[in-house]
């Protein structure tokens, strides 16, 4: 079997464009990946388009070694455009493999350690501006079943906070307790937003609350921000969606920096790279929650490595998206109780449509963590969609 082609569809979302990478095989069984990079897709289209010139004519089923090649001779290495681009490609051979073989990728990784994986909750949120209209969607949330709700109640601030602000935030998680009571884990999101005293602050703040966890408190790139933070936070620190392979890991590891790892599968290198990440957790005992907020192709990969990893905690996904996710994809998602089934079907178990893929073309978006309009992520009247 030899590759024979590489495509991108960029698919815009609203919020952002899931970007779906499909590799074609002159024996006609195909692999689909997501690289989703939100407001770089244009250059993510053109590092996938280097990984082409590599990949064309070689076998597919060489994933580690396509992996090592790549990867070794981009030469600038690592970084969130390269390492998405190979983190697609990475899914789509290893979907290739599965399809090939007739079983489902996890299956490759050593097999089911887990039937169904809890879940966790983002954009359940849409359209909320004030804590009162927070606290409604929570309950709204939790009487369609779920058991944990991550969102970010800090608006637009940026390494600092005022007294004004942050008492609006915690009136906007007071109300979501209010609403949901004990019963429903709250995760509280930082956006990388804050300087070392402010996310301490923010951290002995929400312990009222009982949150499962404080995510990026402080911008990815000085880890010993991170642990200075978590040193003197009362609450579980969570981080890593912005950091790429088992080398940015290593660090974090070192430092023990984060009580809550959380990898991207569309960023980090994929899914074995994602499985070595895990590994290294844990040994140090650390539970592995990887960040997962993009598109269908992307959960799909998740759930089949979260069977295969001993030490995962909590899957993120999206609680409601574009009336028209569910015409792009084959995706059939089973949730119940809080959890949600790994599908059994070979390889990653989606296909993309094409045809209704380039009737959503690519959309210019850009970034809304700090201009307040943070919580606009859906057209209106959007509904639950699992």
């Amino acid at each position: 079997m030899k590759v024979t082609d590489v495509r991108t569809f960029a698919v815009d979302c609203f919020r952002t464009n899931w970007v779906f990478v499909k590799v074609y095989t002159d024996e006609g069984v195909d692999g689909i990946g997501e690289a989703t990079l939100e407001y770089k897709e244009k250059a993510l289209i053109g590092a996938v388009e280097h990984i082409k010139d590599y990949l064309i004519g070689k076998n597919p089923f060489h994933i580690e070694a396509h992996w090592h090649n790549i990867y070794r001779d981009a030469y600038w290495r690592g970084g969130a455009v390269l390492m998405s681009a190979l983190s697609a490609v990475e899914m789509a051979l290893w979907d290739i493999l599965g399809k090939h073989l007739g079983v489902p990728v996890y299956q490759l990784m050593g097999g089911k350690v887990h039937d169904e994986v809890r879940i966790y909750v983002n954009g359940w949120f849409a359209g909320a501006k004030t804590p009162k209209e927070f606290g409604e969607k929570a309950k709204a949330a939790m009487q369609k079943g779920i058991t944990a709700m991550k969102w970010d109640p800090f608006g637009k601030s940026y390494l600092e906070i005022s007294n004004k602000e942050l008492n609006t935030a915690l009136e906007c998680v007071a109300e979501v307790r209010a609403a949901v009571g004990d019963s429903v884990d709250l995760l509280i999101e930082g956006h990388g937003r804050f300087n070392i005293p402010t996310g301490i602050q923010i951290a002995k703040e929400l312990e009222q609350f009982h949150p499962m966890f404080f995510e990026e408190p402080v911008p990815p790139d000085n880890l010993d921000a991170l642990k200075a933070v978590r040193d003197k936070s009362p609450v579980a620190i969570s981080a890593g969606e912005r950091l790429y392979t088992r080398w940015d890991y290593k660090r974090m590891f070192d430092l023990m920096a984060a009580d809550y790892i959380q990898p991207d599968i569309s960023h980090a290198g994929g899914i074995m790279e994602l499985k070595k990440i895990a590994a290294e957790a844990e040994c140090r005992y650390i539970p592995f929650a990887p960040h997962n907020p993009s598109g269908p192709v992307a959960n799909a990969a998740t759930l089949q490595l979260a069977a295969s990893c001993p030490n995962f905690c909590i899957l993120e996904i999206m609680y409601s998206d574009v009336e028209y996710r569910k015409d792009i994809t084959t995706e059939c998602l089973k949730y119940k109780n809080g959890f949600m089934k790994i599908p059994d079907r070979p390889g990653l178990g989606i296909e993309i449509n094409e045809e209704e893929c380039l009737r959503h073309p690519y959309q210019p978006h850009v970034l809304r963590h700090y201009t307040g309009a943070l919580t606009d992520i859906r057209p209106p009247k959007t509904e639950f969609y699992f």
